[in-house]
């Protein structure tokens, strides 16, 4: 299958255009202004290099999903950057593209970017099967990129995966059951969310800032009470003072004094020399 370097021949197609159109233009802010329709010229324009086929009705005559695929995978063999042509017309193809994505979602010989790839696809379009994929994703929380996009999966779902989310707090591991309560608390109800996320703010010092948020998103005033009690203490740092105090007013409250003396913290003393 020939890989066309569309970037390079839209580089092309542009150093033509600034050359053509320097005059018209003197401010630069007003040519980067022309970009966007300057590239809809380009993808709509027959070209000889295409067999005189315009780079988007190229990409629209596929009509096998598969074959996409493959020479997605057929420009990350060759180091080349896929078109955006390429994955927008995945995404167009919707319900038909889904099944071929996920296994190259589940293809643990594809690399970690070409797998990411294929989850943005699957939001764009979305879907809700790969629900169970992307819990796994996120249980096992490697490779890193791959499990955060499956979070955003989750994440546009809304309370599609929530019970399923609930059961995976028992036992999650430190990352997959952050990720889980920072999407299950934007769905109060279940004691277990509280709970969790209480007792992951109160243990797990490294991370005071992040577990303050969620207790502030999740919107339940009894965490003031630990929250003020963690803001008062000698060993917290200006960032984590900050977000719980912004938590503490999230639920209602009253945050307090927010002119404690940081001095020799190193991000309260760089706000001080702005």
């Amino acid at each position: 299958m020939k890989l066309i370097p569309f970037d390079e021949k839209f580089h092309e197609y542009l150093h033509r255009w600034i050359q053509k159109n320097a005059a018209r233009y003197p401010k630069p802010e007003d040519m980067e202004a022309q970009l966007p329709e300057v590239y809809l010229r380009f993808i709509n324009q027959p070209f000889p290099w295409l067999e005189g086929q315009s780079p988007a009705g190229y990409f629209a005559s596929f009509a096998d999903p598969g074959q996409l695929i493959d020479l997605l995978k057929a420009y990350e063999e060759a180091d080349m950057p896929a078109p955006d042509l390429l994955t927008d017309r995945l995404a167009a193809l919707g319900e038909a593209s889904v099944v071929p994505l996920m296994a190259l979602v589940n293809d643990p010989s594809a690399c970690s970017g070409l797998r990411t790839t294929a989850l943005n696809i699957l939001i764009e379009i979305g879907t809700d099967a790969p629900m169970a994929d992307c819990l796994l994703l996120v249980d096992r929380g490697e490779p890193e990129e791959l499990a955060d996009v499956a979070a955003e999966l989750l994440q546009s779902l809304g309370e599609k995966p929530v019970s399923e989310m609930l059961e995976r707090l028992e036992g999650a591991k430190p990352r997959a059951l952050a990720t889980y309560l920072d999407l299950l608390c934007n769905f109060p109800g279940d004691q277990r969310i509280y709970d969790y996320t209480m007792r992951e703010f109160l243990q797990r010092t490294g991370e005071r800032a992040m577990f303050a948020s969620f207790l502030g998103k999740l919107g339940d005033p009894r965490a003031i009470d630990a929250l003020r009690m963690v803001m008062g203490m000698e060993d917290i740092n200006y960032l984590d003072y900050l977000e719980i105090a912004n938590a503490i007013e999230m639920l209602g409250g009253e945050a307090g004094d927010r002119d404690r003396d940081f001095s020799g913290d190193p991000y309260y003393e760089s706000l001080r020399d702005m």
